[in-house]
C-alpha cells in the first residue's frame, strides 16, 4: 500500500507534540525519506529559527515558512514535520491539505509542557509561564489543526505507539 502514497506526508501540531521525533520513525517504517521544516529553514538562512523569528519577528518568520513548506510539498513523497505554527497559516493549510496527507498529533497540554523544557529554543515559550502559553496556543491553534485530514492523539507514551496510529489511520484512508 506505501508504494502507493503519491504524496508528501505532514506532520502538524503543537511544539513538543512529537512530530521530529514521530517523523523520523515513520519516514523509516514506509522506506521514506524525512525532513524537518525549521531544520531545512536553519540549513537555507544559516540561523537558527529562534534567531530568525527575534530578527525578523512572527510574520516575516511565518511567510518564509510558508515558501520553504510549499518547495518541500512539491518534491518527493516524504515525510515532513513542519514547524508548530506553520499550518495556522489559511494558505499553507490549504496548500498541505491539497498537496499533501496532513497528521495532526494533539498531544495533551502537559505533555508539551514537560516535553519542550528539554530544549531551550522556543521563541514563543519565552515570555511566560510555558503551561500557560501552551494551553493559550492550544485553545488559539486547535480549530485550524483540526482540518487536518488525520487526527492523532497521543498522550506522552511510546513514539511507536504513535506511529502505529498513523500507519493505521493510513491504511484505513487509502486501503490496504
Amino acid at each position: 500500500m506505501f508504494e502507493l502514497l503519491d504524496r508528501p506526508i505532514v506532520l502538524v501540531g503543537l511544539m513538543g507534540a512529537g512530530k521530529s521525533t514521530v517523523g523520523r520513525r515513520l519516514a523509516r517504517r514506509l522506506g521514506l525519506p524525512f525532513v524537518d521544516s525549521d531544520v531545512e529553514i536553519e540549513e537555507a538562512s544559516g540561523a537558527s529559527t529562534a534567531d530568525l523569528f527575534e530578527r525578523y519577528g512572527e510574520h516575516d518568520f511565518r511567510d518564509g515558512e510558508r515558501r520553504l513548506v510549499a518547495r518541500l510539498v512539491n518534491g518527493e513523497v516524504r515525510v515532513i514535520a513542519t514547524g508548530g505554527g506553520a499550518f495556522m497559516d489559511p494558505r499553507t493549510r490549504q496548500l498541505l491539505n491539497e498537496r499533501a496527507i496532513t497528521v495532526w498529533l494533539d498531544a495533551p497540554v502537559d505533555v508539551l509542557a514537560e516535553r519542550t523544557t528539554r530544549r531551550d529554543n522556543r521563541p514563543l515559550l519565552k515570555k511566560g509561564n510555558r503551561t500557560e502559553i501552551l494551553a493559550r496556543l492550544s485553545d488559539e491553534r486547535r480549530d485550524g489543526y483540526a482540518e487536518a485530514q488525520i487526527h492523532i492523539r497521543t498522550s506522552g507514551g511510546a513514539h511507536s505507539d504513535v506511529v502505529n496510529a498513523i500507519v493505521e489511520a493510513l491504511r484505513e484512508r487509502f486501503g490496504g
